[in-house]
């Protein structure tokens, strides 16, 4: 029985695995998976599309650096009667002209436009975390699908045992050397690893709908990793060194960062309602009189106005208006400054808890490998015990549903170090393809 029981859980695990992964040669890699999402996720392309106007956005407050000209012109005719001297003038007027201005010293919009230039960056430190949302939201699914293979696999492997320990059972019982017990032991463990077998496959199909929908295409099957596993290490070793980053790199932080900047920058602008402005201004005019004006009629006349000059505006009084704009910004200013503080501790504790979490993921593994090698142990001295008659039967299929339940939590926690290396990196603020791509290399080719 144990030689049997031996083949038939290693010809399981492969069937299933066959059966939930689907051909090699259809299957795809994490980055191939990450790439084809990239074009499809709603989230990313709504901060690509922000980033394209932030763009314009700043190139709007350019304009108000830039000179700046008008094209006039009209036709109007009035009827004009006077009594003494007797004059009735029927006078159409026509007039053209082109006007243009040069702003020489204008702060607010030089201010202006650099705030524009830091809404770019705010934008693309929001891209930026929108990508990196989006590898991590890829490869969380892809690695869910991977566990509910392995779920499934280890189940049909479970089966196919109990399956052997019930026959085997019954045989038994046939020949008096074992009670009914045993044989209705083994029919209760085998119905309840099949009602297991359909959640898994239910599971299973949940899970690669998930995916399906986050990559926008059907079908998807994530290649399963190579056997046995080798886990990459955590480099750097150094907590330190991962907050240090993610204090200034996070995306999170580069957005609070920027934002106070540009408080800053609104501090300045509204300091500058007390400055004076500058522009320099020249026009150019036509008017044409057909049949005259009142002061010469029936005469036809045209006339031209040339003008080159600069304009001064200095502001005396708004009604403190200036003065409570000014206090306004100064506290938005802090309350940027209190934000980037906060965005600080924040990725600063997600990155220990990230990193911890991983070292923790770490463990286990060690742990349950362990654990693996001593659960096959312990069900082959069961069914050693059994043969022998110093074990019954519940006892062998207890041994066997603590196997199959270590290699499958074994399984989990190997997905679950990759995944926290991936979310370390994120809070850190440092998760690229590069990333998915030394995943990849785990895969079974």
């Amino acid at each position: 029985m144990s030689k049997s029981l031996s083949r038939i859980i290693p010809v399981a695990l492969v069937v299933g695995a066959g059966w939930v992964a689907g051909p090699a040669a259809q299957a795809q890699s994490l980055s191939e998976l990450a790439a084809v999402a990239r074009s499809y996720d709603a989230p990313w392309l709504a901060a690509r599309a922000q980033l394209d106007a932030a763009g314009s956005g700043a190139e709007q407050a350019r304009a108000g650096l830039l000179p700046s000209a008008g094209l006039s012109a009209g036709a109007s005719y009035a009827r004009t009667e006077v009594s003494r001297p007797s004059v009735d003038l029927n006078a159409p007027t026509q007039q053209a002209g082109v006007s243009a201005s040069q702003p020489l010293y204008r702060p607010a919009n030089r201010i202006t436009f650099e705030q524009g230039q830091r809404g770019i960056e705010i934008a693309r430190a929001q891209l930026d975390a929108a990508s990196q949302d989006l590898l991590v939201r890829v490869s969380q699914a892809y690695f869910d699908v991977l566990a509910a293979q392995d779920t499934l696999t280890f189940v049909q492997a479970q089966k196919a045992a109990v399956t052997e320990q019930r026959a085997f059972a019954q045989r038994n019982f046939e020949i008096g050397t074992a009670t009914v017990t045993d044989s209705r032991e083994a029919q209760a463990r085998f119905d309840l690893v099949t009602a297991q077998e359909i959640a898994a496959q239910n599971d299973l199909l949940v899970k690669r709908l998930a995916l399906d929908q986050l990559v926008g295409r059907p079908g998807t099957a994530p290649l399963p990793l190579a056997q046995p596993v080798r886990l990459p290490a955590l480099a750097p070793a150094d907590v330190n060194e991962w907050v240090r980053s993610a204090e200034t790199q996070q995306p999170q932080v580069r957005q609070a960062a920027i934002a106070l900047d540009v408080a800053r920058l609104e501090t300045r602008k509204a300091e500058t309602g007390h400055l004076p402005t500058i522009d320099l201004q020249a026009g150019y005019a036509v008017a044409r009189n057909p049949r005259g004006t009142i002061t010469a009629p029936h005469l036809n006349s045209r006339s031209t106005n040339a003008t080159v000059g600069v304009a001064l505006n200095l502001p005396l009084f708004a009604g403190f208006a200036v003065q409570n704009r000014v206090r306004e910004t100064l506290s938005l200013e802090e309350k940027a400054a209190a934000d980037l503080d906060n965005a600080r501790r924040t990725v600063a504790q997600s990155a220990r808890a990230a990193f911890y979490g991983v070292q923790s993921g770490q463990g286990q593994v060690a742990a349950l490998q362990a654990a693996e090698a001593s659960s096959q142990s312990a069900l082959e001295a069961n069914q050693l015990g059994y043969q022998v008659g110093v074990r019954i039967n519940i006892d062998v299929l207890n041994a066997q549903s603590q196997l199959f339940q270590t290699r499958r939590d074994l399984a989990q926690a190997r997905y679950g170090v990759l995944m926290g290396g991936l979310r370390l990196r994120q809070a850190a603020g440092l998760l690229t393809e590069a990333d998915l791509a030394q995943i990849d290399l785990l895969n079974k080719k």
